[in-house]
């Protein structure tokens, strides 16, 4: 069993703050399960968007209500944002919103983290740039042509962005991502 000590609070101003993007349909579930849960138990507060304020359904029928929309997400608000994957992960690809957030996330030094599918939207929002970082591997052409230096590990960690390869690194990236936000927080960003 993977024990997982609460990150610190930054500043404190309270719990960790950490938003997990899912696609409306065709997340995969345990990339938004397993995460959230392990985000929770720790004490983070998880805030979860999609692009409606509608039920999100999973590649394997999970069922989740998103607390607020992509385009509500304030990343200043936030420690880390988390983009899930699943093949409904695509819709966030070429999304100038997607991108504005990984973007954001990155210039204000938060951890950044996506799973599967997920970090295609990183590689094409710029901020896999001469970056390692891994994905689902038939995806790994994407985040080459987006200037990443493709890893085929399972989590594969880059400054402050954390990405994974697939539902069974779901457990390990989460963990990872949590290293990271304390880390952060004992930086005092």
């Amino acid at each position: 069993m993977l024990c997982v000590s609460p990150p610190e609070t930054m500043a404190g101003e309270g719990p960790v703050r950490i938003a997990i993007i899912i696609a409306q349909k065709d997340y995969r579930d345990e990339e938004l399960e397993v995460p959230k849960r392990l985000f929770e138990e720790s004490g983070a507060e998880v805030t979860v968007a999609s692009r409606a304020l509608k039920e999100a359904v999973g590649m394997l029928g999970g069922r989740t209500m998103p607390d607020t929309t992509v385009d509500r997400i304030d990343v200043s608000a936030y420690a880390g944002i988390v983009f899930a994957g699943g093949a409904g992960a695509a819709e966030y690809w070429d999304d100038p919103v997607a991108h504005a957030i990984a973007r954001r996330a990155v210039q204000e030094g938060k951890v950044l983290g996506a799973i599967c599918f997920g970090p295609v939207t990183l590689a094409n929002a710029g901020v896999l740039k001469d970056r390692a970082a891994t994905v689902w591997p038939s995806e790994s052409s994407r985040l080459i042509a987006g200037g990443a230096d493709y890893r085929k590990v399972p989590v594969q960690v880059d400054g402050t962005i954390v990405t994974a390869d697939g539902p069974s690194s779901a457990r390990a990236f989460a963990a990872k991502f949590l290293e990271m936000l304390r880390m952060r927080a004992r930086e005092g960003t």
